[in-house]
C-alpha cells in the first residue's frame, strides 16, 4: 500500500512538472483545427502529361487516434498506380505540423510546416546521390468550402524559386 502511494505521488509530481503531460485534453491546441478543411472524401483532378487526358484520383482524410492524428489515404485510381497514406500531427512542442508519407512505390517522406496566410505549407529537404540538395514542399491553397488546390513543388536553389511538379484540384465528393 505504501509503495502504491509513493508511485502515485511520484506520478502526480511528474505530471505537475510537465505541462504537456499534465494537459487534461491532449491535442486541444487551436492549431489542431488547421487541417479541418482537408477532412472528408475527395475527387481529384490533375493535368495530363504532354497535353494528354487529365488524371483523376481520390483521397480520403479522417481523424484517428482520439482525434490527434489526421490520416490520408490516396489513390491514383485508373490514372496512375500510385497509392499512399500519410499521418499528420500538430507537434505542440515544436509549434509545427509534421507529416509522414509512405506509398506502394517504397517512398518514405517526412515533412514539417505550418498554416500561414491561408495556406498550409509542408516541406522537406533531401540530398540526391550526387550530393546536391533539393527542397520539396506541398502547398494547400485557394481553400474555400468544398474545394482547394494542392501542389507538389521543388526548389533547386535553396528555396529562392519553386517549380510546380504536380498540381491537383480537390473537390469534395457529394
Amino acid at each position: 500500500m505504501i509503495r502504491y502511494m509513493c508511485v502515485c505521488a511520484g506520478l502526480f509530481v511528474l505530471l505537475s512538472a510537465n505541462p504537456v503531460l499534465a494537459a487534461s485534453q491532449p491535442c486541444s491546441e487551436p492549431e489542431q483545427k488547421q487541417l479541418e478543411f482537408w477532412l472528408g472524401d475527395w475527387n481529384l483532378i490533375w493535368p495530363g502529361q504532354n497535353g494528354g487526358e487529365a488524371g483523376h484520383g481520390t483521397n480520403s482524410i479522417k481523424r484517428v487516434l482520439d482525434g490527434c492524428v489526421v490520416q490520408e489515404n490516396f489513390s491514383g485510381e485508373k490514372s496512375m498506380p500510385l497509392r499512399g497514406t500519410s499521418v499528420s500531427l500538430f507537434d505542440a512542442r515544436a509549434g509545427k505540423w509534421k507529416q509522414t508519407w509512405v506509398d506502394n512505390e517504397g517512398s518514405y517522406l517526412d515533412f514539417t510546416g505550418e498554416f500561414k496566410d491561408g495556406q498550409m505549407v509542408l516541406s522537406r529537404e533531401f540530398m540526391k546521390p550526387d550530393g546536391s540538395k533539393v527542397q520539396q514542399r506541398m502547398v494547400f491553397k485557394n481553400i474555400i468550402p468544398g474545394e482547394f488546390d494542392w501542389s507538389w513543388e521543388r526548389s533547386l536553389d535553396g528555396g529562392k524559386t519553386w517549380q510546380v511538379m504536380w498540381p491537383i484540384h480537390y473537390k469534395r465528393k457529394a
